[in-house]
């Protein structure tokens, strides 16, 4: 009727309300208990979607403005297994370098000898492969030069042509010097059949004990067709 208010007719039944009534007394019980913001959510979003004469409480916008968002659980938790799985594959010693004297060797062995740290000496050996430049190295030990080696030379071509394998048929002599007996050569090395550098070794001796060099070893050699 005109002038008269009329009661808002959306309260909800008793048995609504006795139902929040027990909701409210059981968030009481659980205040205070070990995950009770999340019961206490879970209670208010239950009440909110009863729909009877329950509304939400609108948040504080400046307290929920300086708050940090919670991050997702479901991210934590695939962020944690993937660092797991990391951490089980690759070891922190597997990821260190290697000590620095090994990685000193490794490169040492590396690196060409003219690459090398000169601060360490490297020294080698090398035989040389051909008969002649290995008489030649073995000059100066006798006090010998350039000119006692084409002496030494000409004798040895016109005796077995430098062949380490050369043998007279008629006389048995063996060798670059012609050795006779052969096996003379032996008190050079055992392996004086077949190494030159023995064989080399005990003719030069045996040139310095009987003609004193190789040029009067070929003197000789010329006037009588041996030596």
């Amino acid at each position: 009727m005109p002038g008269r208010s009329l009661a808002p007719r959306h309260k909800a039944p008793r048995s609504v309300k006795r139902s929040l009534a027990r909701v409210a007394g059981s968030a009481n019980q659980v205040a205070g208990r070990p995950g009770t913001t999340a019961t206490l959510a879970f209670l208010a979003a239950s009440a909110v979607a009863t729909g009877y004469g329950v509304h939400a409480a609108q948040p504080n916008t400046a307290e929920h403005a300086s708050t940090p968002a919670r991050p997702d659980s479901a991210a934590v938790s695939a962020a944690l297994k993937d660092h797991t799985a990391a951490s089980n594959e690759v070891s922190r010693s597997g990821t260190r370098p290697p000590a620095v004297a090994v990685q000193r060797a490794t490169k040492s062995r590396a690196l060409r000898v003219s690459k090398q740290s000169p601060s360490r000496a490297i020294t080698a050996t090398v035989a040389p492969a051909d008969p002649r430049a290995i008489a030649l190295s073995m000059l100066p030990a006798y006090g010998w030069g350039s000119g006692e080696y084409a002496c030494l030379d000409q004798l040895w071509i016109s005796e077995s042509d430098w062949d380490p394998y050369a043998e007279n048929p008629t006389s048995g002599a063996y060798g670059i010097p012609q050795s006779l007996p052969p096996a003379k050569m032996a008190r050079a090395g055992d392996d004086w059949r077949t190494n030159p550098a023995a064989q080399i070794e005990w003719g030069l001796e045996y040139i310095r004990l009987s003609y004193g060099t190789p040029c009067g070893a070929w003197t000789f050699k010329q006037a009588n067709n041996w030596y």
